[in-house]
Formats: C-alpha cells, structure tokens, sequence
C-alpha cells in the first residue's frame, strides 16, 4: 500500500507527496479514503492563508469532508469491521469539558479539527481514526455521499440554531454547497417559503431543483427591494447568511422581520465585519452562530439514506492527481462549481 498525501505549501500551490500508510492505535481505525469534499473554509486557507481567526502557518493537508472503507481495525474496536463504509466526523474533542458534558462539544477549546491550522486534514489515501468518530453508512449508500455528510451536518444545526419549524419563511444569503445544505435542512424541518440569493444563475438554477421557492440573481436585482416588495416590508421570519461575505453579512439586519432571527453560517476570511446594530435594537431581532455542528452526524446519514438528495450539491469531481486544478476551479468558477469532490 502507498499512501499519496496532498499539502498546501504555499498560497495557491499544492504538492502530492508519497508518506507512510499509519497504524492504528487502540480504539482507531485505519480508513482508506475515497472522496474528500473542498469546504470553503479550505478555499480560504488555499488562497488567503487562513479563515476567521485561524491562520496557516507552514505547510498544511487540506481536507475535512471524508467518507471511505475501513481497511484495518486496531485493538479494542467492536462496533466497525473490515470493508465498512463510514463518513468521518472530522473534530475530535476532549469528552471531559463543561462543553463536551454539556453536549455541546463543537465548542470544545481542545477540539482536534481535520484542516485547522496547525491539525494536518485528510487528502490523502489513508487516515487513522477514531472508530467512534467514524459513522457507518448504510446499504446502498455511497462514500460520495459520505464526504458530503460534512457540510449536510452544518444546514442541519444552522436550521435547529435558527429554530426553523413548520411553515416558516426563510432567506438563505449565498447558493454555494453550505447555502444548498441549509436550504434542504431548512426544508426537512418544515419551512414552506424559502428565498435564495447569489449571484451566480448556475447556482441559483441548483436552489430551485432543490425546492426554493424563489432566487433572488443578486447581480441584476436590488435584494432589499426584491424582499421589502413580497413581504410588503415586512422582512422575513429567519435570516441565514451562509456565504461568509461582508456584504451579505451586512444585509442581514435589513432582512430580517421585527422580533425574527439571523442566523449566521458563513465565516469571513476577515473576523471583523461592518454590522448595524442599530437594526437589530430596534427591531428586537435575535443573532445566532453556527460552528460546525454536534450530535447530527447520525441524524444526517439517516436524513439521506431516507430520501434527501444531497448528492446534487456535488457538481464537480476531480481525480486526486488533479487537486490542484479542483482548488483552482473552486476558486476561479464559482458560477459553476458549486461544489467540488476529489475522488482518491
């Protein structure tokens, strides 16, 4: 076995290199990778040199989003065999925190996070990990399908943050991968009225095989006025910005309805943004964050082996010799890659 291992060594600069195949250690498992999904977050660090307040420093495997085949069991794990496919839930958290014990471990200050600066991600064939951490996947479902449980996970708790319920009315700033995945989770918990806005038509064209209820083409339309006109000012019920611009970040108080919620996904490659306030006191509205997600990684695989289609999202696929061509494409296409998968 080889193991072919992709690293970041530079801003838009990507080197495959053969490593050693790991062993796995008591209560891990030894998973041969299949898909790995490219977030947003890994664009950022790819072309910016970091996301938010997280900053690469030297050279860096990208890759959180995995599903693969368990090649090799170590000692101790029962609950997973040889040939299982499972999806790799990527954070590795400490079980001991008032966070963790609280069942809130996505807040764990000593979480361990594929692709975080300095945590090494998964583009590469082979990973050992946590049997616990890794999720098996039913008959019938693939490890395509897998890697997207990632960002699936994420709509799921951004909708359960933002309290979406039945008949609700959402707006869901941004069509990338997270933007869709919000947009199905929003559906599955019952909201029956959903805008979506981009400005990109290819991705918004995805939002309505998806089952938006209309798109907004933000690059040909006034957002605020599209809104103000079929609410009659009233502004919308639940607010998600999902694709981490300062400009969307900052419509979100004009959005939003008199005692409604904004929900915010998307993390800005800078931390510090411009926000009215203003609006939000005089509208009494409430603010909610998403940090990836907790406890939804079982309900998320059931969701899909059940009839969600997450696998549209996936509109591109690249053989892993050609990663750095998949980076570039994420970067440079967006009107048409909506989301790209690098298949090993």
């Amino acid at each position: 076995m080889k193991n072919r291992a992709a690293y970041m060594v530079g801003l838009n600069k990507m080197e495959i290199r053969e490593t050693p195949v790991p062993e796995p250690k008591a209560g891990e498992v030894l998973v041969k990778i299949e898909y790995v999904g490219i977030c947003g977050s890994d664009v950022h660090y790819f072309k910016d040199g970091r996301c938010g307040d997280f900053v690469v420093d030297g050279e860096l495997m990208l890759g959180h989003e995995a599903g693969g085949v368990v090649e090799k069991l170590g000692e101790g794990v029962t609950d997973l065999k040889v040939g299982d496919k499972v999806a790799l839930e990527p954070g590795i958290t400490c079980g001991h925190c008032e966070f963790c014990k609280s069942g809130r471990y996505n807040l764990c200050p000593d979480v361990v996070f594929l692709a975080t600066p300095p945590v090494q991600g998964c583009n590469e064939d082979y990973i050992t990990f946590p049997a616990d951490m890794c999720f098996k996947l039913p008959e019938g479902m693939s490890t395509k399908e897998g890697a997207l449980i990632e960002p699936f996970a994420v709509g799921l708790h951004a909708a359960h943050q933002g309290k979406v319920g039945m008949g609700d009315q959402c707006i869901i700033l941004g069509s990338g991968c997270i933007g869709l995945m919000t947009l199905l989770a929003c559906k599955a918990c019952g909201a029956t009225d959903i805008t979506v806005v981009d400005m990109a038509q290819k991705r918004l064209d995805y939002a309505m095989k998806l089952g938006a209820t209309r798109v907004i083409n933000a690059k040909e339309k006034d957002v605020l006025k599209e809104v103000e006109a079929f609410t009659n000012g009233v502004g919308i019920e639940k607010v998600f910005e999902t694709a981490g611009s300062p400009v969307t970040i900052a419509q979100t108080p004009y959005l939003v309805k008199k005692g409604g919620t904004i929900t915010l996904v998307g993390m800005a490659a800078d931390p510090e943004v411009k926000f009215n306030f203003g609006q939000i006191m005089a509208k009494e509205a409430r603010i909610e964050s998403v940090f990836r997600y907790r406890n939804l990684y079982a309900k998320a695989i059931s969701a899909v082996a059940n009839g969600i289609d997450i696998g549209m999202v996936a509109t591109h696929e690249f053989d892993f010799e050609h990663i750095q061509e998949a980076y570039e494409a994420a970067i440079n296409d967006k009107e048409n890659v909506v989301k790209a998968v690098i298949k090993l």
